[in-house]
């Protein structure tokens, strides 16, 4: 996705449809209300792109079309444990805002501090925006992974309101936190559509956009494509490389140890034109995630008319979805399967009326996508819907 300027002012201007959403939730447009949105800092960082960076801008920039002007609050640090400098920034950054403020807080920042962050829901309107259930990442340890999860608890259960990123992720926080729910609320990421991506040769180029780092899963693609390697497949891999070193050095190994160095590559961040390149040139997306809420790469293809290969975990089927007349834009595989995704990728090259299902759904589902003007719309819902004075939430 083209990376956005937090500094950039949005337009004030209201098309129709907003018109009429606004009308919606009864908000009125001539007077914007302020919501201020407490973000990780690096959220602009091209280095460190991230489906949750492109949210989180998207909104900044969106939600004033809905009645609501963002005042933002990027605090650095290493989220979602800080150091202590940054749980003094963080709780200064609260202690400031002005009682009854109106404030939205993306659960990396908020969900590990409740003891920042619980306080703070007697005084200010809350509402906690969730990406990734923290201990949903993958290679945590077990203890670490129970303590983050424990403290989610304690924020999610505190606030009045909780948006989600999918139907899967709203069930899957109501019944692991025991939440009320009535108090979280879905707001699936938009799509911009995009001219459709010509390809290559309408089979053989893959591409994988994911951060690399063990939940995205790249080692089982990896092993897929070794087991395919007689098909004249290439591969790029679009993503970040600095998250998890250690996970990028073990995959850079396991490319060499299968001889696969020539044919798969590991390309970095990228955004922009760069990344626009990338999608223009994809005959196939494939995506090998252990956990995902949604899946913003998988529309991100889709918008371009790419049909997916992915992982059947969490919100990816969400985001695959369906073409207006029921056809079915990709395939999902069972998670811990290489040898199934290595089956659909013989069927990808070797059945030509497979590709042609494939990518006139992926056509389909293109055309009924929904934009960031959706996600913009559901998000400011929810913060007209907070109550009006701040309080503990059972």
């Amino acid at each position: 996705m083209t990376d956005t300027t937090m500094d950039r002012a949005p337009s004030l201007t209201f098309v129709p449809a907003q018109r009429a959403a606004l009308d919606h939730v009864g908000i009125v447009p001539m007077s914007l209300r302020t919501v201020h949105f407490v973000m990780p800092g690096g959220v602009d960082d091209p280095a460190q792109p991230s489906g949750g960076n492109a949210y989180d801008r998207r909104l900044c920039l969106d939600l004033p079309g809905f009645g609501w002007q963002v005042t933002p609050h990027a605090v650095d640090g290493t989220w979602p444990r800080p150091g202590r400098a940054t749980r003094d920034e963080l709780a200064r950054t609260l202690r400031e805002l002005p009682d009854g403020a109106v404030v939205l807080l993306d659960g990396l920042v908020a969900c590990g501090v409740p003891d920042i962050v619980v306080p703070e829901a007697a005084r200010l309107r809350l509402a906690v925006l969730v990406h990734l259930p923290l201990g949903d990442e993958t290679g945590l340890d077990p203890a670490v992974a129970a303590d983050l999860d424990a403290k989610e608890r304690e924020v999610l259960r505190a606030v009045p309101a909780v948006v989600a990123t999918s139907d899967w992720a709203v069930r899957r926080l109501v019944s692991h936190h025991g939440l009320a729910p009535d108090r979280v609320h879905v707001a699936a990421p938009g799509a911009d559509i995009a001219p459709l991506a010509p390809g290559t040769d309408g089979v053989s180029r893959l591409l994988c956009v994911a951060a690399v780092t063990p939940r995205k899963g790249q080692h089982r693609l990896v092993e897929a494509l070794a087991a395919v390697r007689d098909l004249p497949w290439s591969c790029e891999c679009v993503g970040g490389l600095g998250n998890d070193p250690e996970y990028v050095t073990h995959l850079r190994s396991l490319i060499e140890k299968h001889g696969l160095t020539d044919r798969l590559r590991l390309a970095g961040p990228r955004s922009g034109a760069a990344l626009d390149a990338s999608y223009a040139a994809a005959d196939l997306m494939v995506l090998t995630s252990y956990a995902e809420t949604y899946g913003m790469a998988v529309t991100e293809a889709l918008a371009r008319g790419i049909p997916v290969l992915a992982t059947d975990v969490g919100g990816l089927p969400e985001a695959v979805g369906r073409a207006p007349d029921g056809g079915v834009p990709g395939i999902l595989v069972p998670p811990e399967d290489p040898a199934a995704l290595a089956a659909e990728l013989r069927g990808w090259f070797g059945e030509a009326d497979v590709r042609r299902r494939l990518k006139a759904a992926a056509r389909g589902r293109r055309a009924a996508l929904d934009g960031w003007a959706t996600t913009a719309r559901s998000l400011a819902g929810v913060l007209h819907r907070l109550p009006d004075e701040p309080r503990r939430a059972a």
